[in-house]
């Protein structure tokens, strides 16, 4: 991380101070090189040697290669640091470009969100870094943030993940199609609550200590399409392959035929961004897929999006089916245990529709599920509307509120002290 920020920082300062285009490119060239290479060096190493190994029936041996904790996301702050410094081209300086480099630094090891998101672009928090104002309405509103994050990864996210190992443990063959299809549910609101809580977690925190960075996940399992879901998940990552390799490749203004070739770059490497295995670029290309189906459906019908035409409970079903399928894959530790487990989600005559495990942990974990369920919709933020009317004057409501915060973290701290089951998904990235 100091090596990524010293290097950075210098590539930027010198883009910044000259106004040679052929030498900003060079520059800019050269920091991606080094950005990327620091990044496949430590990531994809072993992931590189292992495939050599099988095509070429090689005998490679692999690297103890230790992985630096949150590398994917300092190293994407860091190299939009110095795309915008070289887009903006000196005219905003104050929101693009830094001098001091402790500022800087600052910025890349900001400890809220750097091992899990979200992904913070320098523009975000550049005048906060320089000036921040600390009231109470903020360090309450982060706080609150703070406590439902850690309520999502504690209470939520780390139960889904007993039932959904569980399930990725079994043989698929004698699983049956219920416990099957409970992992597969399992882990899909395992991952939204793992990868949200942690974001709230570091808004909350960041929110208290005076920054404010972008949210990022907006219920995606309300969404209508797998292009809504999308726009409403990982925006952060979203966002940033969007602006910097999408729309530089030419995004969608040259043709149907390049449109399609820049989408598949860009979901080849969300997939592997996300870690080294064929399993994650396998999940790449199926999204790009999907995302290609729904361009060219949108192209062929009046430039109307399939949501506009479908009915609404079809596009939700298409969509969460789509989305709980390549959760699975994304899960499986290979594409053959992912395709295994997918066909026998399917078989419902092995062991009938439902099995004696599956109704255990339905039983055991039915609570759950259901604040799981009603968490992923809009049901907690419309129920005090309809209680109160306008809950935000109502003291009642205030306090009654408190107190459920209050409740979270006990119960939370709780479960920590207890030494409960503890995944720690972001490891992978």
């Amino acid at each position: 991380m100091i090596i990524s920020i010293i290097v950075n920082y210098f590539i930027a300062k010198n883009i910044h101070s000259t106004r040679d285009k052929a030498k900003q490119k060079k520059l800019l060239i050269i920091s991606i090189i080094l950005n990327i290479g620091l990044l496949a060096f430590f990531k994809y190493t072993n992931f590189l040697i292992a495939t050599i190994n099988s095509l070429f029936l090689a005998n490679i041996s692999l690297i103890n290669i230790p992985l630096p904790i949150g590398i994917s996301f300092f190293t994407f702050q860091a190299m939009s640091y110095v795309f915008d410094v070289y887009y903006d081209d000196g005219r905003n300086d104050s929101i693009y470009y830094q001098k001091n480099i402790l500022d800087f630094a600052l910025y890349i090891s900001m400890f809220p969100q750097l091992v899990a998101g979200p992904i913070v672009r320098y523009s975000n928090i550049a005048k906060e870094i320089k000036s921040r104002k600390f009231n109470l309405n903020d360090i309450n509103d982060g706080l609150k943030k703070f406590v439902y994050g850690l309520s999502k990864k504690v209470l939520i996210a780390n139960s889904m993940a007993i039932v959904a190992d569980r399930a990725f443990m079994l043989d698929p063959k004698d699983a049956g199609f219920a416990m099957l299809t409970l992992g597969a549910i399992s882990y899909t609101l395992q991952i939204y609550f793992d990868f949200s809580g942690y974001s709230d977690m570091a808004i909350g925190i960041g929110k208290m200590i005076g920054f404010h960075f972008p949210e990022n996940f907006k219920n995606p399992y309300l969404a209508k399409s797998v292009t809504d879901f999308w726009r409403r998940w990982h925006i952060t990552l979203s966002s940033w392959f969007k602006d910097y390799l999408y729309i530089p490749l030419g995004g969608s203004k040259k043709g149907f035929n390049k449109t399609i070739i820049n989408l598949l770059i860009v979901w080849v490497l969300t997939g592997l961004w996300h870690g080294a295995k064929w399993t994650f670029v396998l999940w790449g290309l199926l999204y790009f897929v999907f995302l290609t189906f729904e361009k060219h459906f949108k192209a062929t019908h009046n430039n109307k999006s399939i949501d506009r035409i479908l009915p609404y409970f079809l596009c939700r079903i298409y969509t969460m089916v789509v989305i709980v399928l390549l959760w699975v894959i994304f899960r499986s530790d290979s594409i053959r245990s992912a395709f295994l487990y997918i066909a026998n989600m399917f078989n419902i005559t092995n062991r009938g529709l439902v099995n004696s495990q599956s109704l255990f942990y339905i039983k055991d974990f039915l609570l759950v599920y259901v604040f799981a369920i009603l968490s992923c919709t809009n049901f907690f933020k419309i129920l005090p509307k309809i209680i109160f009317k306008n809950p935000e004057k109502s003291y009642v409501y205030n306090i009654l509120s408190i107190i459920f915060i209050v409740i979270l973290l006990i119960l939370c701290t709780l479960y920590i002290i207890k030494g409960s089951y503890n995944p720690f998904i972001y490891f992978n990235f």
